[in-house]
């Protein structure tokens, strides 16, 4: 029969074996959780979502918007050709005059008493020529006969000559105080809007004094400064300049203040032939029919300017564009849902949209959206823009 103390050691031994065997089956479902997991985690991860598009060739027209001042096409000073009182102003200030409008009277008397004289004056030289040319046939007849001396006959005939040079000039005389007393009636020398009165009525004016001005309207210029690149409608203004026929018209579309298109098409007809290097432009001229006075001189505008047309080009979004080693490029998905970066040359930019000149071709597909991260060889998970929407 065991004794007491056997039995003991007995009881503590199974203990001891029964608890290591908890331990091993707990490790052991430890450790199976943890491979689950390691193999979980192993596995490959999902391709990216990327939204596609097909490219497509399409022709586009590049335009460029410039800020710009109009102008009147001419700003007309109105002086005095005579001296004299300013008596009347016969327009409203600020008036739109036509060519050939009356817009001051000055004193006449002064000038109409001129003309009485000049007249006179040139009746003495009339009656001065009769009578030489009177004495120059008598003396000549005498001549003739032997009857007077040669010396007569050429004093006679310098008289005859003096006498036809007076009345030239009592003529001209003439000419002068007529045209002095027209110059009495100052009139609009072309259609446009009045200024201000520099002088009031009954100021005594000289020859040359500053009446008024006039800034014709129609048509108008707008002055606009050039990128020292675009030299496409530097050179083309330059021809409009110097052959007409042969120029090619480059057209302008003038935006108004509250952004809207004027509605009549102007002309690019100027540009400097020097570079400011200050500002690293050219100065260039627009020119646009003004009948109603829409435009009116001093306000700042836009000109929109066709550079040029691209036929048959590629044009992505922008945000389809990225930085890549070798410069811009595109990501484009090939058969195997696998994106490929692909260099390409860009052109400007029309409508939002980017314009490729080279790199990318019709009907292959590029990405829009998804190229965060995305690299060169990548398995993508394509999607259209249609699910993107929803």
């Amino acid at each position: 029969m065991p004794s007491h103390a056997a039995l003991l050691y007995s009881s503590k031994s199974l203990s001891r074996t029964l608890l290591l065997s908890v331990l091993v089956a707990g490790l052991a479902a430890c450790s199976g959780d943890n491979n689950q997991k390691a193999g979980e985690g192993s596995g490959r991860q999902p391709a990216p979502e990327v939204i596609v598009e097909t490219a497509e060739t399409t022709d586009v027209t590049v335009r460029q918007d410039y800020a710009g001042r109009a102008r009147g096409a001419r700003e007309v000073e109105v002086r005095a050709r005579i001296q004299g009182i300013l008596e009347e102003r016969l327009y409203r200030e600020g008036q739109i005059v036509s060519e050939g409008d009356s817009l001051f009277h000055i004193d006449p008397k002064p000038s109409e008493a001129a003309l009485q004289g000049a007249k006179a004056q040139r009746q003495v030289a009339e009656a001065d020529l009769r009578q030489a040319e009177r004495e120059w046939n008598r003396i000549s007849s005498l001549y003739e006969r032997n009857a007077v001396s040669e010396r007569d006959r050429d004093s006679a005939r310098s008289a005859l000559e003096l006498a036809q040079a007076n009345l030239a000039v009592a003529e001209a005389g003439v000419t002068v105080a007529e045209l002095n007393l027209g110059y009495t009636d100052v009139r609009a020398p072309v259609n446009g809007v009045t200024s201000l009165e520099d002088l009031p009525e009954g100021s005594l004016i000289d020859q040359g004094t500053l009446l008024t001005t006039i800034v014709q309207q129609n048509p108008v210029h707008v002055r606009f400064a050039l990128p020292e690149n675009d030299a496409a409608i530097q050179r083309a203004a330059r021809e409009a300049m110097t052959d007409s026929a042969s120029a090619k018209d480059i057209d302008a579309t003038l935006i108004m203040t509250n952004g809207k298109a004027y509605d009549r098409t102007g002309k690019v007809d100027f540009t400097a032939s020097t570079l400011d290097p200050r500002t690293g432009t050219v100065s260039a001229r627009a020119v646009f029919p003004n009948p109603d006075n829409q435009i009116i001189p001093g306000q700042f505008v836009r000109v929109r300017v066709q550079l040029r047309s691209l036929e048959g080009v590629v044009t992505v979004p922008e945000k389809a564009v990225t930085e890549g080693a070798d410069g811009a490029q595109v990501f484009v998905v090939d058969g195997d849902s696998i994106a490929r970066a692909r260099p390409v040359s860009l052109g400007p930019v029309v409508d939002g949209r980017q314009v490729i000149l080279d790199g990318l071709k019709a009907d292959e597909a590029f990405i829009t959206s998804g190229l965060v991260n995305l690299r060169d060889g990548a398995e993508v998970n394509v999607r259209d823009e249609s699910e993107e929407a929803e």
